[in-house]
């Protein structure tokens, strides 16, 4: 068996900002090949909040790396700092805000993988950006 290693640099990556943020999928089944969950970084500035969802099918760990972030969990607030990590179950709803003066960055791994990508992700609310996205080209808000 021949086994391939691939490095990925976060400037190969394109930012989604769907849901608030800038959320790098870094690790993917695409990218990478992997077969048992994927891996990115959460860059928010301050100010900036990643929007409430869930993970039907995942548990999600997150270690941060930089910055001040409050998340909150089934709508229940925790402060989660540099240098601090969490795991959060599949279906618990969460949402991370930057509530310090500098970008924090965060590392997260979601695993198991959804049965299709597009199962991954349940959005419990709107978030400007996604409003944004959604309005055809021209539009006006």
């Amino acid at each position: 068996m021949t086994t391939t290693h691939r490095i990925v640099d976060l400037g190969e990556t394109q930012p989604n900002r769907r849901r608030g943020g800038d959320l790098r999928a870094m690790l993917t089944p695409t990218e990478v090949g992997a077969t048992s969950g994927f891996m990115g970084l959460a860059i928010v500035e301050p100010g900036d909040r990643i929007g409430e969802h869930y993970h039907p099918y995942s548990e999600e760990f997150v270690y941060v790396v930089a910055g001040e972030l409050e998340v909150d969990l089934d709508g229940e607030t925790f402060p989660i700092r540099t240098d601090q990590g969490l795991m959060i179950p599949p279906y618990v709803r969460h949402r991370f805000r930057n509530v310090g003066s500098a970008e924090a960055r965060m590392v997260f791994h979601l695993g198991p993988l959804a049965p299709r990508p597009e199962l991954g992700h349940v959005d419990t609310e709107e978030t400007p950006q996604a409003r944004d996205a959604a309005q055809p080209t021209g539009a006006v808000s």
